[in-house]
């Protein structure tokens, strides 16, 4: 089915029906987000709030979103579930003050040295030890520093600005471009914290089966995604949520 007729088809369904062609993308949002987020949330609450979501998008969606139905729903579902689970506060703001202090201290070690900054360097770098710094980066994959596909909670994410502005061409193209930095960024790192990445986000993996396909445990995964992405987040920090920062 070409771009095009789903979208007219989308815009002659009404929101009810939507909903019901779309209630199983909820489940399977909310099923894939509870194996990554921390102990106590439970699956009904996600889905009910994304069902809500699902029905919100159904009204507001039109073709000119730039999008498909599912895409943008996709979205705003999978944002809605976040929402819920930050209106927890189970991640104090310290422990993203904490987070931006590992990213800072990354960029200076690997500045110092043009080599991966090692944990031990960074622990030094902070002025902490191994295994506080170890706490640090496991908090930051369970506080969801950086993703490459939602928001950070004070900007939207890389999808929602596509979606949104995808009538500008500079916003379309500068969205391309930090699409190709952060590839490039992403295969530059260490090749641990590499298939790391790639295991979690392409194949969609949750922590405890990566520990598995390496043969370590569920809590040194956390150890490792959480270091790359300060790692990622020290490398592209010429980038704000929407676009590079020229200043």
């Amino acid at each position: 089915m070409t771009a095009t007729v789903e979208y007219a088809r989308a815009s002659q369904t009404s929101p009810e029906e939507l909903v019901d062609q779309h209630a199983t993308l909820v489940k399977r949002i909310a099923a894939h987000l509870l194996g990554r987020l921390p102990d106590g949330i439970e699956l009904d609450d996600l889905v009910q709030v994304g069902l809500i979501a699902l029905l919100e998008a159904a009204r507001q969606y039109t073709p000119s979103k730039g999008a498909s139905f599912e895409t943008y729903a996709s979205i705003r579902v999978r944002g809605a579930m976040l929402d819920e689970v930050r209106s927890n506060d189970w991640a104090p703001r310290s422990v993203y003050k904490k987070q931006r202090d590992v990213s800072a201290a990354i960029q200076a070690v690997e500045n110092r040295t043009g080599k991966h900054a090692r944990a031990q360097e960074i622990a030094a770098e902070l002025g902490v030890g191994l295994d506080e710094y170890y706490r640090i980066v496991a908090a930051t994959t369970t506080a969801r520093m950086f993703s490459l596909d939602q928001s950070d909670g004070e900007h939207e994410s890389l999808a929602e600005q596509q979606i949104d502005r995808s009538a500008n061409p500079v916003a379309e193209l500068e969205s391309d471009e930090f699409r190709r930095e952060m590839a490039a960024a992403v295969s530059g790192l260490p090749e641990r914290e590499a298939l790391v990445m790639a295991l979690y986000y392409d194949e969609e993996l949750n922590l405890k089966e990566i520990g598995a396909v390496l043969g370590v445990s569920e809590s040194r995964v956390c150890q490792i995604h959480g270091q790359a992405l300060a790692r990622l987040k020290a490398r592209l920090g010429g980038w704000a949520g929407t676009g590079r920062d020229r200043s």
